[in-house]
């Protein structure tokens, strides 16, 4: 299984580890049983699509991924009901045409604001039901229109197709607006985990060449640096970093598997790039109102705090909530509080930019 190292090795445990003091207290919470049930249950899953001690393939890794169900809480938008699906193709740069799902409200309004969704999975997996839930509750807002975009992925297509792919579409969206009944100038970048990471590079392509009507950016559990690449980050020493460590052994996420996908993104190429991690950008100034929901008990937690407090030093408007003791991917625990007010602050986020 040599495309699945046997331990971390970017960012090693240490038992010796102080909790940080501005963040570290972000990993704990109260005892909850209907949470940790949701976990464990979450965990065993991923274990047995990972094949951890046993010899598979990535093609398999990625087939059992695809075959785990996603849920969709009950009483939430049905298709047929109160959401159109439907699915489109759109060109990129080299004349690859990618599958978009889009998700219309049936009561859709003209000149709707376009959720422009790339979906998570370490750039190597996922799909567009990665986040359906997320997809199906915004689309059914009557002044909304979602468009997720199945980019390609690693290893089969490395570092930078994913952030050209949904540059690209977002491009053919702006100029295919009127078919898609949004207003061109009412765009809303949305990604979770992977999907986060692309926003936000995405967000700053946009910024640099000078293309217009970006309104807010929704960045949940956020990838903004290779851990490598940490010594890197502007004003490195104004941020606490040491959720790597914290959270080496977190479930569904940890140091493992994460720099597992690092490695199929990025192979071998570790040269520092805003385009796969936009902690290391020097300028954000001019990019667009962000609302980042973060897990407490993840190692990402802190690159995704200090990609928050980066932006805020740079005047962009910027919430940030910690979601406390949580892991990677718990907006997945559908029946919990906790998922709940994950999607609580994104309904409110979304409206806030779409009708501000």
């Amino acid at each position: 299984m040599s495309w699945c190292k046997a331990k971390a090795e970017y960012v090693l445990p240490d038992p010796n580890l102080a909790p940080g003091p501005k963040h570290g207290h972000w990993s704990y919470r109260a005892p909850d049983p209907a949470l940790e049930a949701a976990e464990l249950a979450a965990e065993n899953a991923l274990n047995q699509a990972w094949g951890f001690g046993r010899d598979i393939s990535v093609d398999d890794f990625k087939k059992n991924i695809e075959s785990l169900p996603f849920a969709v809480p009950e009483g939430w938008p049905e298709p047929g009901r109160d959401v159109d699906i439907s699915y489109m193709k759109a060109p990129v740069r080299d004349g690859t045409a990618l599958e978009l799902k889009v998700y219309r409200s049936k009561s859709s309004r003209e000149n709707a604001t376009l959720i422009f969704r790339m979906h998570g999975g370490g750039w190597v997996v996922g799909c567009h039901e990665t986040e359906e839930p997320e997809n199906r509750l915004l689309g059914s807002l009557p002044n909304v229109v979602v468009v997720s975009v199945h980019y390609r992925m690693a290893p089969e297509f490395p570092f930078p197709t994913a952030p050209e792919d949904c540059f690209d579409v977002l491009q053919w969206c702006k100029l295919n607006a009127e078919g898609l009944g949004i207003d061109p100038e009412k765009l809303i970048l949305a990604g979770c985990s992977a999907g986060a990471n692309l926003a936000a590079v995405v967000s700053i392509m946009a910024r640099d060449a000078g293309l217009s009507g970006i309104i807010g950016q929704h960045l949940a559990i956020p990838v903004t640096c290779h851990p490598k690449l940490f010594s890197h980050v502007p004003d490195r020493d104004s941020f606490e970093l040491l959720s790597w460590v914290q959270n080496h052994d977190a479930a569904l996420v940890d140091a493992r598997r994460m720099e597992v996908f690092w490695d199929l993104y990025l192979g071998l190429d570790l040269a520092p790039d805003p385009r796969h991690s936009p902690l290391l950008c020097k300028q954000l100034k001019g990019l667009p109102p962000t609302l980042l929901q973060i897990a407490g008990r993840d190692p990402l937690r802190d690159e995704g705090i200090a990609y928050g407090e980066a932006l805020q030093a740079a005047g962009v408007s910027t919430e940030i909530i910690v979601h406390s003791g949580l892991p990677h991917g718990f907006s997945g625990f559908i029946h919990t509080r906790e998922a709940n007010n994950y999607y609580e602050r994104l309904v409110e986020f979304v409206k806030k930019c779409a009708l501000g």
